[in-house]
């Protein structure tokens, strides 16, 4: 049983989207260290809603139309405000951005997004019946999502720091940047071809 528990949520923690590409660009911005905070955000959103739709919690957002369609709205317009603010910096000690994200911005990011709402509701239900009751089922979930969680945004934002020691012009950080921007807004695309 943990097994396949595990394997979903590495693979739906380690996609790219949205948190993973912030999660990179502030590793190119700010390294590992003064990331820890965010990342630990990111990992902190993705667990408190595995744990809420394994109590149930997710699903009043689905079956209420305008209150899901308000989280997408949010969700977009913050994840296209964090692009505009990727896209915009230059290289560290250069930009706009003086210190990295912190931690509420990490939770944020996840409980305004839909994708994430979406992936920890379909682990709830995938999971249930093989597990004894909705409580035993949050632990579950909400410690595979705490640790693959962390591990990915680990994983991502370490490579940002490895890419960041690569950059030597000004204009590599300016490409790198806005890379970084458009693919933060492509993750915004399928929140509505999906509804």
């Amino acid at each position: 049983m943990l097994l396949p528990v595990l394997v979903f949520v590495l693979v739906a923690t380690v996609s790219p989207g949205g948190a993973t590409t912030l999660a990179t660009a502030s590793g190119v911005q700010f390294g590992v260290r003064r990331s820890l905070p965010l990342l630990l955000g990111i990992a902190a959103g993705l667990t408190t809603l595995a744990v809420a739709a394994s109590l149930g919690l997710a699903g009043v957002l689905f079956e209420v139309p305008h209150l899901e369609l308000v989280v997408r709205v949010l969700g977009s317009v913050y994840l296209l405000w964090l692009a505009w603010t990727i896209g915009r910096s230059g290289a560290p000690g250069s930009t706009t951005l003086a210190e990295p994200r912190r931690f509420r911005t990490g939770v944020l990011l996840l409980w305004l997004n839909p994708k994430a709402w979406a992936i920890t509701l379909s682990a709830a239900g995938a999971f249930a019946a093989q597990v004894d009751g909705p409580v035993r089922l949050a632990a579950l979930l909400g410690s595979a999502f705490l640790v693959c969680a962390s591990l990915s945004q680990l994983l991502w934002c370490s490579l940002g720091g490895a890419v960041a020691r690569l950059l030597t012009r000004p204009c590599h950080w300016r490409a790198l940047n806005v890379t970084l921007a458009a693919l933060v807004v492509a993750s915004v695309v399928p929140l509505w071809l999906e509804g």
